[in-house]
């Protein structure tokens, strides 16, 4: 049965040093201060106390803030995780760029810059290209930031290094091996480059790490039960179908109604089929997407859907 690929594009990204934001900040409250350096550390601290609430407010005091003291990177990188936080991408980028050439050692200045020009690439104002050095630089400064590895990754692979993409999909697991939503991509990588064996050797590794709760073992356990499904190990397969309905619960966010696919096809596939589990995960998923606007998107599992209710002896309402 076909099969939607979990990992297609990713544009979702992490944001990575937020505590950084926080810790980085030392009071510029010293004797050898201008007025203006006083006014603008006392801006910074009220944004921070509406950021939470607030985050128009808080922005537009850590622009006064940096109006007041280009100079203070750390302001700076505040008010870029303020844009971060409202997805203003290209505000991201300039703001971070204006860090990094008062600060060029912070690693995470050059990170969150290659994390936003990424974004962009993916609604076609910047090219992949672009995100790429700022990525490499940040690894450069810092190795252990496992978020620029998976990102740098994410941005070769659309550049189509898959060699390098996978050594850097590695190198976040490495880095960071509790990180459930890494696993999920280079396991995709792997099996589009027909290494079926070493996708499940990784899943199974990550799995090792999970916390329960993780929304990322939705596409761990969605991959694994693909994997089985390959392999002919319908028991497997439903076992992991089952874990990663488990792990979307409702299974509302997008991409996650595939699940009730999967697992009713699983159901009807076994020797005997499971019939009314079959069914009922079958018209689910009848009901929240062949019913509904992402019915295109997913043609080929609606058919299968009715056929396989037919198979059973029923019909999908």
């Amino acid at each position: 049965m076909k099969k939607i690929s979990f990992f297609g594009s990713m544009n979702v990204g992490k944001v990575g040093a937020v505590a950084l934001a926080t810790s980085m900040f030392v009071s510029a409250l010293t004797a050898g201060c201008s007025r203006n350096n006083i006014e603008a550390v006392n801006l910074a601290i009220e944004a921070d106390k509406s950021k939470a609430t607030d985050i128009d407010g808080a922005i537009s005091k850590y622009e006064q803030a940096t109006n007041l003291d280009p100079s203070n990177h750390k302001i700076l990188w505040k008010l870029a995780l303020a844009y971060t936080k409202k997805e203003a991408w290209d505000k991201v980028a300039t703001t971070c760029a204006r860090a990094e050439k008062i600060a060029p050692t912070y690693g995470n200045y050059f990170f969150q810059h290659g994390m936003a020009l990424a974004r962009q690439a993916a609604k076609g104002p910047t090219s992949w290209a672009d995100a790429k050095q700022p990525l490499e630089e940040a690894i450069k400064l810092d190795p252990n930031l496992a978020d620029a590895h998976f990102e740098l990754a994410e941005v070769l692979l659309h550049l189509d290094d898959e060699k390098g993409a996978l050594e850097e999909y590695t190198k976040a697991i490495n880095t960071k091996p509790d990180e459930m939503a890494f696993y999920g991509p280079l396991a995709d990588l792997y099996i589009r480059l027909n290494y079926v064996d070493m996708a499940e050797q990784v899943l199974t590794q990550g799995i090792g790490f999970a916390k329960e709760g993780d929304k990322a073992l939705f596409a761990v356990h969605s991959i694994l039960g693909d994997i089985y499904d390959r392999k002919h190990d319908l028991t497997k397969a439903v076992s992991e179908y089952e874990s990663a309905k488990k792990a979307c619960g409702n299974c509302q966010e997008a991409g996650q109604q595939i699940a009730f696919f999967n697992l009713g096809a699983a159901y009807a596939s076994l020797s005997p089929p499971k019939k009314s589990e079959a069914m009922s995960q079958l018209q689910s998923f009848q009901k929240m997407i062949c019913k509904g606007a992402a019915a295109q998107r997913y043609v080929d599992q609606c058919t299968q859907a009715q056929q396989l209710a037919t198979k059973l002896g029923g019909t999908l309402q």
